[in-house]
């Protein structure tokens, strides 16, 4: 197993060179980061607020029992904000402090991901680069013996780190792009909820 290993990875360094090893190295970091926000998400119930949304409508008209009963049904890593909010906490400021905190917490990860997307193309790149200088390099050698079909080999093996560093920025741009819209919504679902909290159209007296 491990021979066979060395070996893969021996032919992918005589292939593409070093940088192509690197972005291999980038996109497995990359793609562990994304499982992990994945599993995270789907642990904290990032968008699936429907207990809470129902809590939230009840106290907005009043039924401050039954939006306490709603509460509890949510398993929301917002749960305890909104908690705080019904519990008499009418520090906005602090509320939202309180859900930036596990809104970063969620979001860590976030900057390695937006390096690789932005970084894996200008590795590919240089990679590139240093596939054309060595393909020039043996041209100049060959003199006036020069076999089209050597060049041509050098010219597709430069390329090819271009496209594996395209290959593995791509995708993390899309899963990222994603990952982010999800937590806006989340930012804005939760300001929203607050306000209504500390501003009832009902109060419990009028109810």
């Amino acid at each position: 197993m491990m021979n066979l290993l060395s070996e893969t990875i021996t032919r992918i360094a005589d292939l593409g060179g070093p940088v192509v090893l690197i972005l291999i190295a980038v996109s497995i970091m990359a793609t562990a980061v994304i499982l992990f926000k994945l599993w995270q998400f789907f642990s904290a119930r990032v968008g699936q607020h429907r207990a809470l949304k129902e809590a939230v409508e009840a106290w907005d008209r009043g039924e401050v029992e039954v939006a306490k009963t709603h509460l509890q049904r949510s398993r929301s890593y917002l749960r305890a904000v909104l908690d705080q909010a019904m519990s008499g906490q009418t520090d906005s400021a602090r509320l939202e402090a309180e859900a930036e905190t596990r809104f970063a917490r969620l979001e860590s990860g976030f900057r390695f991901l937006d390096s690789v997307a932005q970084m894996a193309p200008l590795l590919g790149l240089f990679g590139t680069v240093l596939g054309m200088i060595s393909a020039f390099q043996a041209l100049q050698s060959a003199g006036s013996q020069v076999d089209p079909t050597v060049l041509a080999g050098g010219i597709w093996v430069a390329l090819l780190t271009t496209a594996v560093g395209l290959a593995v920025a791509m995708p993390t741009a899309l899963i990222l792009s994603w990952l982010e819209t999800r937590m806006e919504k989340e930012r804005v679902f939760a300001e929203r909820a607050v306000h209504t909290i500390l501003s009832p159209t009902r109060t419990q007296a009028d109810a």
